[in-house]
């Protein structure tokens, strides 16, 4: 199965930083967007130590683990090192980041999540979240007090109740898909679900790659690039991460 993929990531138009960070290893066929806690001192050291410690781990222990534990441990490692990095410089104190990753094994999908960057599948014409978000917002969701569309206006909506780094130990959401024919997968920071709605998503996505099975990388970058222009479009008041990749047999 090959695995063609294309990812990019902008400042924004109101950042004076890019705390953003993506990590494309086709080696691995691993894939994750990291966004540094705004507000924190070093989210953008937080992000980059993320998707530059995961390869290295995923190469030393993927003979050992099965896929599902090596993504929960392996995102694991990074919070236990942030967590570290943190404590011992008083100027990284309280940094973080969330991650959101992926790994092809086979015919297999395997995910790991925490914070509220997000995991995206596009099937049969239609869009599904696959993630769920570890959010102040997403918390009241569960609890039924309002719907998805007021919770876009809650002030609160990038509150985190998880992230990577903030605390020496962190549960992370890990789960396995078995892919599709035409499966098509996006990993992005909230600098994109935030100003894109899912619908639209959607529509730049279809229209760019309207056959997965017969897309090429340059029709996956195309993709990336229309749906950050969008969200710079719609306000581009957050940085902005884009992965896309789609399994061909």
């Amino acid at each position: 199965m090959a695995i063609i993929h294309a990812g990019g990531s902008d400042i924004g138009r109101k950042r004076k930083t890019n705390q953003d960070s993506i990590c494309l290893d086709p080696k691995h066929l691993f894939f994750a967007v990291a966004d540094g806690m705004g507000g924190h001192n070093g989210g953008d050291i937080a992000s980059q130590m993320t998707v530059a410690l995961m390869p290295p781990f995923i190469e030393k222990f993927k003979g050992e683990l099965e896929p599902k534990e090596l993504m929960a441990r392996c995102i694991q490692h990074v919070n236990l090192e942030i967590h570290r990095r943190s404590d011992a410089e008083p100027d990284l104190k309280g940094m973080g980041t969330t991650v959101s990753a992926m790994m092809y094994h086979g015919n297999k999908l395997h995910l790991g999540n925490v914070g509220d960057s997000r995991i995206y599948m596009f099937h049969d014409g239609q869009v599904f979240q696959m993630t769920r978000d570890h959010s102040f917002v997403q918390e009241k969701l569960n609890m039924g007090i309002y719907n998805r569309e007021e919770a876009a206006n809650d002030k609160q909506k990038n509150v985190l109740v998880r992230s990577v780094g903030f605390e020496p130990e962190v549960l992370v959401d890990v789960f396995t898909y078995q892919i599709c024919k035409n499966d098509l997968f996006l990993i992005c920071s909230d600098g994109l679900h935030g100003k894109v709605s899912d619908k639209d998503i959607l529509y730049i996505v279809q229209k760019n790659i309207p056959h997965p099975a017969k897309a090429t990388k340059a029709d996956l970058e195309k993709a990336v690039q229309e749906l950050i222009a969008q969200a710079n479009e719609n306000g581009g008041q957050d940085n902005i991460s884009v992965i896309l990749s789609v399994a061909q047999e």
